[in-house]
């Protein structure tokens, strides 16, 4: 068995993809930074930074910290606002032969509305709920910690826009299923898991956190086996298909997130530390197939 051998094709929301490697959102741009690293036509897709419906500033600086086994980042979203995506990124994205999937921001309904519709009939594939938005209609509390809301913002990002709809959903909550039922409900037709987890530094010598925000998000390798797990649980009480992250840097995590029944991988914080990060992902899960004498994907989807 060789590489021409392999099945790497995967359905994501009725939208195929030729592998399942994409990239998480907030850890790639568009694209243009890695253009010079990688050939972004050998990528399944490419999830591209947090888009909102106006030009977001972000939060203030210092907005990024190292920590043992991964990185905090309080960035906040900064970004130009849906027409300028429109304008510049997805012309730039449909010179290569990859699918795009944009994930959309609001800090209240009809802010996600307003960037959902206006995407509906751009030239994309497919459209990322970020739910771990705060809700500034309800004192901040993030619309993907509480099912209710996380159904109702589903509901009506999904009225609003011809394009598939995957959420994101975020780990921090008690139990993660009940929040994959609920957008389910409100008409998701994929999920993608998991976000950041919250964390924070502190500066010994200022007295201080290392954050200007105080918290922030936290990726990278240390969250793995929390993704891993989370992964596994929704997998097992939902029918739709999932894209797995957290801590993915080689092809062997790939696989474990493939075995624990994602469809889709997405590589995030390795984007920063090996430019390379998604290629050798992808290159892993070929060697790991051929390896083993597997096909298509299919075989071990789920297996666990």
């Amino acid at each position: 068995m060789n590489k021409d051998d392999l099945d790497l094709r995967v359905k994501i929301a009725g939208v195929e993809l030729k592998n399942p490697v994409t990239t998480a959102s907030g850890t790639f741009g568009s694209g243009r930074e890695f253009k010079e690293f990688i050939d972004l036509n050998a990528l399944g897709a490419v999830t591209v930074k947090g888009v909102s419906s106006v030009p977001w500033k972000g939060n203030p600086a210092p907005r990024i910290a190292e920590t043992y086994g991964g990185m905090l980042n309080s960035v906040g979203l900064q970004n130009p606002g849906v027409e300028e995506f429109i304008k510049n990124d997805i012309p730039f994205l449909r010179q290569y032969d990859t699918k795009i999937i944009v994930n959309i921001a609001g800090r209240t309904i009809p802010e996600y509305c307003d960037v959902a519709e206006k995407l509906s009939n751009t030239d994309i594939d497919l459209i990322e709920l970020n739910i771990s938005c705060p809700n500034v209609k309800e004192g901040g509390v993030a619309f993907g910690t509480d099912p209710k809301m996380a159904e109702e913002v589903t509901r009506e990002v999904k009225r609003h826009t011809k394009k598939p709809l995957i959420v994101k959903l975020s780990p921090n909550v008690t139990d993660i299923t009940n929040i994959a039922k609920a957008v389910i409900k409100g008409g998701a037709d994929g999920l993608s898991l998991i976000n950041t987890l919250i964390g924070m530094r502190i500066d010994i010598n200022r007295r201080k956190p290392i954050l200007a925000n105080v918290v922030g998000g936290f990726s990278g390798p240390a969250i793995k086996p929390v993704a891993l797990r989370m992964v596994y649980q929704v997998a097992k009480v939902v029918s739709v298909p999932i894209i797995g992250m957290g801590g993915i840097a080689t092809g062997e995590d790939a696989i474990e997130f493939i075995m624990a029944g994602a469809s889709g991988v997405a590589v995030g914080t390795a984007n920063f530390r090996n430019p390379r990060a998604t290629i050798d992902v992808l290159n892993g899960i070929k060697e790991y197939m051929i390896k083993n004498k597997i096909k298509s994907l299919k075989e071990i989807r789920g297996i666990i």
